[in-house]
């Protein structure tokens, strides 16, 4: 998996690094094997598919899984990953460096499609400015049926 360099790649470096040296931890060939996969992966993770994927372009690293649900929480906890959770399915993780937007999840496949609207974005803020609020952050997630698990339940019906 070729390694986007880039100023972007450079700053989540050394954001990485800043967030290590504040939790009396190393920068380690590990670590930036997985940050590096995680640049470069576009979409969402479980973190058993993430060891996976590692474990498939870099068959000789000895990144444990272990290694990676830490780092993966350090890195949430630092606000570098995002996650959607799945209840007692788990999380999915995607880099935080994307614009802000939203997802559709189907609760039968888990697909996920991210979304982005202005005027969703207007009414969230509206509706937090008329209660007085100041709005740092929100998550949006819609679940509901993708059209192929709808395809498939509808041909389950008929055939019944």
């Amino acid at each position: 998996m070729p390694l986007l360099e880039n100023i972007e790649y450079d700053n989540l470096i050394e954001e990485f690094k800043t967030v290590l040296r504040k939790n009396s931890l190393k920068f380690t060939k590990q670590r930036e094997t997985i940050l590096q996969t995680l640049y470069n992966f576009p979409g969402h993770f479980l973190p058993e598919e993430f060891y996976l994927l590692i474990k498939e372009n870099n068959p000789k690293s000895n990144i444990g899984i272990a290694t990676i649900y830490r780092t993966l929480n350090l890195l949430e906890n630092s606000d570098i990953v995002t996650t959607i959770s799945f209840g007692k399915n788990g999380k999915k993780y995607e880099l935080a460096n994307k614009p802000h937007h939203d997802h559709l999840i189907c609760k039968n496949c888990g697909l996920i499609i991210e979304f982005e609207d202005k005027n969703i974005e207007k009414k969230q803020k509206d509706i937090a400015e008329k209660n007085g609020f100041t709005l740092t952050n929100h998550i949006m997630q819609l679940y509901g049926v993708c059209p192929k698990c709808k395809k498939r339940q509808n041909k389950k019906q008929v055939k019944q």
